[in-house]
């Protein structure tokens, strides 16, 4: 008896009988024969089906990628609670696949659009159910991109709307308040039975909306990708690498993509994916990540030396540096990377940086413009030079700061220099 229930108890472990391995034999063939030939009603549905779970909607949507299928941003006049396909072919997100919007909101928002779709972000607050749409789902809807087509800025093409997508948003941002306002304050006309004396009388049909919130200050890649991060679970119109770019190919020569084995040592930038962190025989702890530079994804390995040496800066989502040894990964058929350093994007710039370069004109410290720049460079101490092409009506010359000037090349401090000086005057100078 005990010989026999040994040998039941280990088929037990993974038992299959013949009715479970037909059926499932059976829809394994029929979803790859959907998966082949209607590769988009498909994947659609499949997001559906998961829609609620965001790390499993991140996975499918990098399959949609793989499959070269266009998706979509969620959009409000076109976009139903779950993931569907327009008569292009093509994905359209959502909207119950957002953070924060569930079935009420969309409801409201279907039945609002019955009537035509909607022409600003004020004719879409005037009229869906502010009852069932509070501000916090609005800002939700905004920063995961499914309230572009209402602003101010946004063209049919492509390229036009991608310049101008962080100054549409920051405008709905803005517009938000004033918006709702303008709906409540109709909303409480109508159901008090009154007219509004003046409302609507000095209103143009085509008058600008957006004007007072235009100078809106418009978001950063780094706010607008964020935004979608938080709303989306993923980077839907951009890749925080997009950022760096200009900056990275001048240290990390070759993207993901180009790597080739080699027993030299190679530079390459990412942002980390994935992590592992295991225990080799004799205890010590290792690590793996996964790199991502949008153009290709890389397994990295850090033994015990280089793991410890870089914890504090292995964290997903975190933009790095990392040197190494590519080889064949005889496992997955791709390349691998034996890490031997991993430096943060402010430690890159200091250790391979000359210097901190800014391209000024005296008019642009007039006032208490030289004061707040002082200040601000005081803030950010730390070992990389500054220098600055400075041009007045008078004189033109190359000022080097002395050594008490030196800074961290930290995102905060350039951003801070890019806001009050302009893009294209701000740059790092490397070797």
């Amino acid at each position: 008896a005990g010989n026999i229930f040994d040998l039941v108890e280990k088929f037990a472990g993974y038992g299959f009988n013949k009715s479970h391995s037909a059926a499932y034999g059976l829809v394994s063939y029929q979803t790859a024969w959907l998966k082949a030939h209607y590769p988009a009603p498909f994947m659609a549905a499949v997001l559906s089906a998961d829609m609620h779970n965001t790390d499993k909607v991140v996975t499918l949507i990098e399959e949609v990628r793989t499959m070269k299928l266009r998706l979509d941003a969620p959009d409000v006049n076109t976009s139903e609670f779950k993931f569907t396909v327009n008569d292009e072919g093509r994905i359209i997100y959502g909207l119950g696949a957002i953070k924060g919007v569930g079935e009420g909101p969309v409801e409201a928002i279907t039945e609002a659009r019955q009537h035509g779709p909607f022409k600003d972000l004020f004719d879409f607050c005037a009229r869906v159910d502010l009852k069932r749409i509070n501000k916090r789902t609005l800002d939700g809807l905004i920063r995961s991109g499914a309230l572009d087509r209402l602003g101010p800025y946004f063209h049919d093409e492509q390229k036009a709307y991608q310049a101008n997508i962080d100054r549409n948003r920051a405008v709905l941002l803005t517009a938000m308040e004033e918006a709702i306002k303008a709906a409540e304050q109709t909303a409480r006309t109508q159901d008090s039975g009154h007219s509004d004396l003046f409302g609507g009388l000095f209103v143009e049909a085509d008058a600008d909306v957006y004007a007072n919130h235009r100078k809106a200050k418009e978001l950063t890649l780094k706010e607008r990708l964020k935004g979608e991060k938080d709303t989306l679970g993923l980077y839907l119109t951009g890749h925080p690498i997009d950022e760096y770019e200009g900056e990275i190919r001048r240290f990390a020569r070759q993207r993901i993509i180009d790597l080739k084995p080699a027993r030299d040592t190679q530079t390459v930038a990412g942002m980390i994916i994935a992590l592992r962190v295991m225990k080799n025989k004799k205890g010590d702890k290792m690590g793996f990540i996964t790199l991502d530079d949008r153009s290709g994804r890389i397994e990295a390995s850090l033994f015990s030396e280089a793991f410890h040496a870089a914890q504090s800066l292995l964290q997903t989502d975190a933009m790095v540096v990392v040197e190494g040894e590519v080889s064949n990964d005889d496992f997955s058929g791709g390349l691998k990377l034996r890490v031997k350093r991993v430096m943060s994007m402010e430690d890159a710039r200091t250790n391979l940086a000359e210097s901190l370069r800014l391209k000024l004109h005296a008019k642009d410290l007039k006032g208490d413009q030289l004061r707040w720049l002082g200040e601000l460079l005081k803030r950010h101490r730390g070992a990389c030079p500054i220098t600055m092409d400075y041009t007045s009506p008078d004189a033109k010359a190359l000022l080097q700061f002395g050594e008490g000037w030196r800074i961290d090349p930290a995102d905060a401090l350039i951003q801070a220099l890019r806001d009050q000086f302009g893009r294209d005057n701000v740059f790092l100078q490397y070797r």
